[in-house]
């Protein structure tokens, strides 16, 4: 081979061992951030559960007049 062949294998050989070290490190990078949306998704849904047990046990233990008063009270806080 001639010297401008060897050249540039060498080059490429370089190129594509920078691309396979950063793909590398970017799937390891988006790994972690899968976790972490997992984790907060999880987290998402554990406050619904809550918040949706509340309101049924809110709705099961009270009258509708009651809550509809409290309901008209907060939107009337809310608009001063």
């Amino acid at each position: 081979m001639s010297n401008a062949a060897e050249i540039l294998v060498i080059i490429l050989s370089v190129v594509l061992a920078i691309f396979l070290i950063l793909s590398i490190v970017l799937t390891i990078i988006l790994i972690k951030v899968s976790r972490q949306i997992k984790a907060v998704a999880d987290t998402a849904q554990h406050a619904v559960e809550n918040v949706n047990q509340i309101a049924m046990n809110v709705g099961k233990y009270s009258s509708p007049a009651l809550m509809g008063k409290f309901i008209v009270d907060q939107i009337k806080r809310f608009r001063r």
